[in-house]
């Protein structure tokens, strides 16, 4: 590991920011791209992480706004707007909590149920094939293991984030 001395700080800080803007940049282009990968059936990315999240198994039941927000890592009031849309396409429904009745829970209608399985995951495998073309099962396991330690270190950064 190279050591950072007065002189290479600069060169180190000239590093970070060109891999924290690679980042945004690729957060920008998985958004506009994954979009585009689902246009034909009006899912969005945010739309396609809460369907994903909620065909989780265990999930069938539904789950919490709060417990699907603190997954997603988003605010409750961004996830609001979109469980709103995704409500009124028929591809989730709310229902209160059998064990807490100011609690709603979130969970895919039959509708959502058959897009995701019969047309979705389909695509969706596709555009990962696409967007990780030439990478090897390494590299995306290297990826994924310092894409978890970044966003461990951000969780460190923001221990208590006002979600």
């Amino acid at each position: 590991m190279m050591e950072i001395t007065e002189q290479s700080a600069p060169r180190l800080d000239e590093l970070s920011n060109r891999l924290f803007f690679r980042l945004y940049q690729c957060a920008n282009m998985l958004h506009k791209t994954g979009t585009k990968a689902l246009d034909d059936f009006s899912v969005t990315t945010q739309q396609w992480a809460v369907l994903g999240a909620l065909s989780r198994e265990g999930y069938e039941a539904g789950i919490a706004v709060s417990d699907l927000a603190k997954f997603l890592l988003v605010s409750r009031q961004n996830l609001t707007g979109v469980l709103s849309r995704m409500e009124a396409q028929g591809l989730i429904e709310r229902s209160v909590s059998p064990s807490d009745s100011r609690s709603r829970l979130i969970h895919m209608t039959r509708k959502g149920k058959m897009l995701w399985e019969n047309e979705l995951r389909t695509r969706i495998s596709q555009f990962y094939s696409d967007a990780l073309e030439g990478f090897s099962t390494t590299d995306r396991i290297h990826m994924t293991h310092y894409l978890h330690k970044l966003l461990q270190n951000f969780k460190t950064l923001d221990p208590e984030p006002h979600l």
